[in-house]
């Protein structure tokens, strides 16, 4: 497996990044406890996936605490995989439960990195904009995480193309350390973000996290209408984030494009994404072996500029969605 850079800077990431929100919790149907995680972490480990991301808020620390024990069980050392996690929703009922603010911030990520286990994390990203602190506030809290050794590098996830540029702005006059991943909701049913921030991402030389590469599953089922999951049924986003009916034709295209190459849909999917500028490890979720297997030939699939540009060309402008 290829080993990008994570944005302009010198570490090395697999080419596909595992996303841990569907482990630890298993409350929640499509969610795995430990047990049943563990042959799929092991799984895509085994396959070149170095790349982790979790996030505090999933399952309320469930989903920190089990990717900690998996990936100390699985690999030998601790600089044999990069780990993110996020800060932003709430982990509590208090006031200063959730948000970017300074208090927040430095509890965050002291709290993560209890329960991951681990001394740091390689990328600490901000969940969503904080409309309520100060943006000099969270870039300087930021800042003295990585200067405190907690985080090597720290990243954004979806928000509006000014509000990046404007915590950019802010850390690099103060001399803060700077985001170096974009993490937004980009794929073939989704292509919002090509608009602003993925060009102002490409020529800042910040690296595409994409999260959601199949559109909660939609494009893994192509050409399937009958087909479904458990996260699907109880998604209530799912209608509010697409159209089932509307994107129809892009669906179709990908289960054209799936039958002449004999690969799944979510293959095509994903070898479209990863084809696209910017793009450094789409974050793919799995609850079963054969998705990972999916995930690993999409990164070998090769699409040619005509099958690109037909599985693009029937997308139509939706509103912005974060």
């Amino acid at each position: 497996m290829e080993h990008p850079r994570l944005g302009s800077t010198g570490t090395r990431v697999s080419r596909l990044c595992l996303g841990m929100m569907s482990y630890g919790d298993a409350s929640r149907d499509w969610v795995l406890d430990e047990e049943r995680s563990e042959p799929i972490v092991r799984h895509a480990a085994e396959a070149g996936i170095t790349f982790f991301d979790t996030a505090d808020s999933y399952g309320r620390g469930a989903s920190e605490r089990v990717t900690g024990r998996l990936l100390r069980k699985i690999f030998p050392s601790r600089d044999d995989y990069v780990l993110a996690t996020k800060v932003y929703y709430p982990m509590g009922e208090g006031p200063n439960d959730r948000g970017l603010s300074r208090k927040h911030i430095l509890a965050s990520i002291d709290a993560s990195l209890t329960r991951l286990g681990t001394d740091y994390v390689d990328l600490y990203q901000i969940h969503r904009w904080d409309r309520h602190t100060p943006i000099e506030e969270t870039m300087e809290a930021l800042h003295d995480v990585v200067k405190a050794g907690k985080a090597r590098h720290i990243g954004a996830s979806s928000m509006y193309a000014w509000q990046f540029a404007k915590a950019q702005h802010t850390a690099e006059s103060n001399g803060w350390t700077r985001f170096v991943t974009m993490q937004g909701h980009y794929n073939l049913l989704y292509r919002e973000e090509e608009r602003e921030m993925n060009p102002l991402c490409l020529d800042q030389g910040v690296g595409l996290l994409p999260w959601s590469p199949l559109a909660r599953g939609l494009l893994a089922r192509a050409g399937s209408p009958e087909a479904t999951t458990a996260r699907a049924d109880s998604d209530a986003r799912i209608d509010a984030l697409y159209d089932p009916e509307g994107d129809r034709p892009i669906l179709d295209r990908v289960a054209e494009v799936a039958r002449e190459h004999e690969v799944p849909p979510a293959q095509v999917a994903l070898a479209w994404l990863l084809a696209q500028p910017g793009v450094t490890a789409p974050i793919i979720g799995a609850t079963k072996l054969r998705h990972v297997d999916d995930a690993v030939a999409a990164a070998d699939l090769t699409l040619t500029a005509e099958e690109l540009a037909h599985l693009a060309e029937p997308y139509r402008p939706r509103p912005f969605r974060i």
